[in-house]
């Protein structure tokens, strides 16, 4: 197991893969795939040996199609006030 690929690909995909952002058009399954395929090209284009990326192989996937089946909206006025009440209350919550 390649930590460091591991951790790579959990950048890639909050980078690349925003929470509730799946159209109709295209099913979680079909995304993810396609998705994976890009996410392993540009692995070896960022320097991963096939080493490291067929060793990932079978735990990329899951990963991705949960990423992209993630129907998780992100509320930024209900971000903004979260910080606003941590600030009032410093307690950083």
């Amino acid at each position: 197991m390649s930590k460091r690929f591991l951790r790579w690909v959990e950048t890639w995909i909050e980078e690349n893969i925003p929470p509730g952002a799946n159209p109709d058009i295209e099913s979680h399954e079909a995304k993810a795939k396609r998705l994976s395929e890009k996410l392993f090209a540009e692995a070896a284009a960022a320097g991963f040996t096939k080493f490291e990326t067929e060793e990932e192989q079978e735990r990329v996937p899951p990963l991705v199609l949960a990423a992209v089946s993630d129907s998780t909206d992100f509320d930024i006025n209900a971000y903004d006030l979260k910080v606003q009440l941590a600030q009032e209350n410093e307690d950083g919550d």
